[in-house]
């Protein structure tokens, strides 16, 4: 295939021209934009090599000249998103910064609601997301722990929202290709589990249920575990626990 390599490469390590013959017809922002539009609009099944190419209008074995795996591709199609995020000024309050980082990769991944899915399968290291770790580090510049603790923090962290954010975006599309609303198969299976618990053969969760007052705040779940993160990881409320360093 045109334009594979023999060995592993990093797309970021290959030029993008070698300055030999014409002038590309594309970039690689060209690209990455393409499969973003069609992944945004018809999924990340939707992104294949062939579309892509019939979407920036050239022949398929054309853009293996340019991205010679579809793993390359994606790696375009995630620093082309990462680039999305603020790189605000640190405010000096590293939990305040990283809740706010927290949040703003979770609207990303909404407008984007394929990333989820494509987030474990990539290496990262792009030019976008270097400049978002270096960015969650210095916000986390305050925070008196190693280096590599802060790495730790901003990778758990973001694996929190990426599974949060996942699991909603996933019930979302079962939920549309239900033939039934969303709250009537809710009720169905509240109704299955309320047999269930109704048995006594659960008395830890039926306690635990009890406990529950109404529906469940989901926001308010997801911003808890958000906090519980950042509290693992502050040295002021671990004075009882193991020492970070």
């Amino acid at each position: 295939m045109a334009g594979r390599a023999a060995v592993p490469e990093v797309i970021w390590a290959r030029p993008e021209r070698t300055g030999r013959g014409p002038k590309p017809a594309f970039t690689r922002a060209d690209i990455a934009a393409a499969a973003v539009r069609i992944a945004d609009e018809a999924g990340l099944d939707g992104v294949t090599m062939r579309h892509v190419a019939a979407e920036l209008g050239c022949g398929t074995m054309s853009l293996y000249n340019y991205v010679p795996r579809k793993e390359d591709l994606y790696e375009l199609m995630i620093d082309a998103i990462g680039a999305e995020h603020e790189m605000f000024e640190p405010t000096g309050d590293w939990r305040a910064d990283m809740l706010r980082n927290a949040e703003e990769t979770r609207a990303i991944m909404y407008r984007h609601t394929w990333v989820p899915r494509l987030m474990p399968g990539v290496f990262g290291f792009s030019p976008s997301t270097l400049r978002y770790l270096e960015h969650c580090l210095a916000c986390l510049e305050p925070l008196d722990v190693p280096a590599g603790t802060k790495t730790e923090l901003v990778a758990l962290l973001n694996g929190v929202v990426t599974t949060y954010t996942g699991n909603d975006i996933a019930t979302a599309e079962r939920a549309r290709s239900m033939p039934w609303s969303a709250e009537e198969e809710n009720a169905v299976r509240m109704a299955y589990l309320g047999s269930q618990i109704a048995t006594g053969a659960y008395p830890r969760l039926t306690a635990a249920f009890t406990e529950q007052s109404g529906p469940v705040d989901l926001e308010a779940v997801f911003r808890r575990a958000l906090e519980r993160v950042l509290d693992a990881f502050d040295p002021e409320l671990r004075r009882s626990g193991p020492d970070l360093r």
